[in-house]
């Protein structure tokens, strides 16, 4: 398989194929973001050759003997086609309509069982997009996006470059919610800075609110010393919150959520793990978090976090 760099993929896409269809960001300008600094370069796409050619691999799982003969001794059933594939690269929704529909088609000729494909997207991703040409995505089988929205919070979206304003973010889940593709968020928790997590949790749940997201996964804020937001820091022109902030902001965004979806913080930089449905989770989840705030030493979180070589 075809695979450039460190590969980052949801933790709920563990069971999908990851197909590589691009490398990279096109933005790569967000302040606190480190992934894919490993590249050569900043953003490549992946020739349907190489595509193709990752089918054929994958697609030989199906049919191998090997395959076979080791489940047969082992008593399991035989290898099934995937059902899912996902699109791995920052944002390989970026990528125009026609390529998008040429990935599907290979998948469909080589892997007839896949039922989605999934990828990362950017909030200006889904808008370089017509309507008509999500729902033909949609047609195609696209569906479970996962934007990384990270909050609501305006002031923290410009300062940390994200591309897009809370509006914007609104503004695409409407039309991908129109076509008829589902989607989740990514949420940072810290982002908004210290002494502005609960505003930002409030902001987030405001936004978040007009929207219809599957899932809302978050993970924590953690800085290294190669990001941009680490070199804010050391100007004095920005302060990380605390670990103690970071779960009060956590707790406050899950007590204002009022859609129904799915919350949960999987993932090496969480200090907890939170999982739950929401409305009718709520107050187990807050609770959970509110006990763990009132129990909590500063300094034990902060030295997880500072453990913390790489996401």
């Amino acid at each position: 398989m075809h695979f450039h760099g460190t590969i980052w993929r949801p933790p709920y896409e563990a069971d999908s194929l990851l197909l590589q269809a691009t490398a990279g960001c096109t933005h790569h300008a967000c302040k606190f973001c480190t992934l894919y600094e490993d590249l050569p370069f900043r953003f490549r796409m992946s020739s349907l050759e190489e595509i193709e050619a990752d089918l054929q691999e994958a697609q030989l799982w199906g049919t191998d003997p090997m395959a076979r003969l080791s489940a047969r001794l082992q008593g399991l059933p035989g290898p099934q086609g995937p059902r899912r594939v996902f699109l791995v690269g920052a944002n390989p929704f970026v990528l125009l309509p026609r390529r998008l529909e040429e990935i599907a088609e290979r998948i469909r000729q080589y892997l007839p069982t896949v039922e989605t494909i999934g990828c990362f997207a950017r909030v200006t991703d889904v808008g370089l997009k017509r309507d008509e040409e999500l729902r033909r995505l949609r047609e195609l089988g696209y569906d479970g996006l996962t934007l990384g929205v990270e909050t609501g919070d305006e002031e923290a979206l410009a300062f940390m470059n994200k591309g897009y304003g809370a509006r914007d973010v609104v503004e695409q889940a409407g039309r991908l919610d129109e076509a008829g593709m589902s989607y989740s968020f990514f949420y940072l928790a810290g982002i908004s800075g210290a002494g502005r997590g609960v505003e930002g949790a409030l902001r987030s749940a405001e936004v978040f609110n007009q929207t219809r997201p599957r899932r809302v996964g978050s993970s924590m804020l953690t800085i290294f010393p190669s990001s941009a937001l680490y070199r804010e820091i050391q100007a004095g022109r920005w302060r990380e919150e605390s670990e103690l902030e970071k779960l009060e902001e956590l707790k406050t965004l899950i007590e204002n959520l009022e859609i129904p979806t799915r919350f949960e913080t999987d993932g090496a930089s969480n200090l907890v793990r939170v999982q739950g449905e929401l409305p009718q989770d709520r107050e187990r989840l807050a609770g959970g978090l509110e006990r763990l705030i009132a129990g909590a030493d500063e300094e034990a979180l902060r030295a997880y976090r500072v453990s913390l070589k790489h996401l």
